[in-house]
């Protein structure tokens, strides 16, 4: 038993926001808090995210934020109300970490970089006598209900008064989040971990995947199951995949598994009616090539005009380049791997917690953050649900150490 277990002491397990949120909360509250992670540092794949610009929440409507968890949004809603997106932003300025709304709604720190902001958060936690024991996994549970941790001087026990699992779902497994924990929670439902906010594989012809992976497609809109989204795409090697594409990843995932695959359809020019792109490309001269005629005319990037050949050349009809051009069908053959993706849908079952996020069937353990069953596309839902979910379960962690 450490120094720090016994009476009032919270035990937490996994170091990313999550997980680090209910550490805050729960040492705020009074306990004495140890964080237990398996990795040599926290939140690695935080500081991955935030290389690009860490997005922290977005400045939506509430209301309208909180659809985007779906079926989720019952379940979230009351911890996501309690520390809403405003609460966020002033927890992150409150580190010294102004922020700042993007042209989309998507709020960021002004240094964009993740590590700035751990760096204040964790000297924020010592303060707060928060002890962080990294290279120490989680081993389930001794005869005697213990924590057992391994670690690379032997397996530990830890009897802390509450213990919160932040433990992360299956995407990115080398910065810590390897989806290993649903064995060490026998008897518990556990809806099979899937990837999330990922990309699709597409049977890309050699001479487009020679030419035009790594290509951007920017200015696009998508459409898949009656919904339509503008933004960007990225065609890749295996597929596509980018910002665009992650939105429909929970919808294309469930049809790739019910049928086999799924067709997308691609707008490449969503800013022109289909009418006059019709007038634009009709009466093409026959010493012009196909090509030029779709950039000349139609304005078509090279990439746009690859993918118009390749579905010409699968057999899409050549009548009505317009038709083709504003909505190019795309076949998702399957699903990227978990562990290129962004996030995780499925884990630990709502029907296993109470309202204060406490396992029923094991008093004093609390689980919070993608650990738990829910999904949400990029855009700052996933880190708000974190954040928010953390701070719950922190607070809850705290008072029952307390009784």
């Amino acid at each position: 038993m450490s120094a720090r277990d016994g009476t009032r002491a919270v035990a937490v397990i996994g170091a990313g926001p999550a997980g680090l949120m209910a550490a805050e909360a729960a040492a705020q509250a009074g306990a004495a808090v140890t964080v237990y992670d398996h990795m040599p540092s926290p939140a690695r794949k935080l500081l991955i995210a935030g290389r690009g610009g860490l997005n922290l929440t977005h400045s939506e409507p509430l209301d309208r934020f909180l659809d985007r968890y779906g079926a989720a949004r019952a379940v979230l809603e009351p911890f996501i109300r309690a520390f809403p997106p405003e609460a966020l932003v002033a927890w992150c300025e409150g580190l010294g970490q102004p922020t700042f709304v993007g042209s989309s709604g998507r709020v960021f720190p002004k240094a964009m970089k993740a590590s700035p902001l751990l760096r204040a958060w964790l000297a924020r936690l010592a303060a707060l006598r928060v002890t962080l024991h990294p290279r120490h996994r989680w081993m389930g549970f001794a005869p005697d209900g213990a924590l057992r941790f391994s670690t690379p001087h032997g397996e530990v026990l830890s009897r802390p008064s509450a213990t919160i699992l932040a433990l992360g779902g299956a995407s990115w497994p080398k910065l810590g989040s390897d989806g290993a924990w649903p064995s060490l929670l026998p008897g518990c439902a556990i809806a099979p971990l899937r990837p999330s906010n990922m990309g699709f594989t597409v049977a890309w012809s050699d001479h487009l995947r020679s030419r035009f992976a790594g290509e951007p497609l920017k200015r696009v809109a998508l459409s898949f199951g009656g919904t339509t989204i503008r933004g960007e795409a990225m065609i890749t090697a295996q597929g596509i995949e980018g910002g665009a594409i992650y939105a429909f990843s929970a919808p294309l995932r469930d049809a790739i598994a019910a049928d086999g695959g799924a067709t997308l359809r691609i707008d490449l020019r969503p800013d022109i009616a289909h009418d006059d792109l019709t007038r634009r490309l009709s009466g093409k001269a026959g010493a012009v090539s196909l090509s030029n005629h779709l950039r000349r005319a139609g304005g078509l990037p090279p990439i746009a005009i690859a993918l118009v050949q390749e579905a010409l050349h699968g057999g899409a009809a050549r009548d009505d380049l317009a038709a083709l051009v504003k909505a190019l069908p795309v076949t998702l053959t399957g699903v990227a791997p978990i562990a290129r993706a962004i996030s995780s849908a499925g884990g630990l079952a709502w029907s296993e917690l109470d309202d204060s996020l406490m396992l029923r069937r094991r008093p004093g353990l609390f689980a919070c953050g993608e650990m738990l069953d829910w999904e949400a596309p990029t855009g700052g839902y996933l880190l708000q649900a974190c954040f928010a979910t953390g701070r719950a379960a922190g607070q809850a962690a705290a008072s029952l150490a307390r009784a």
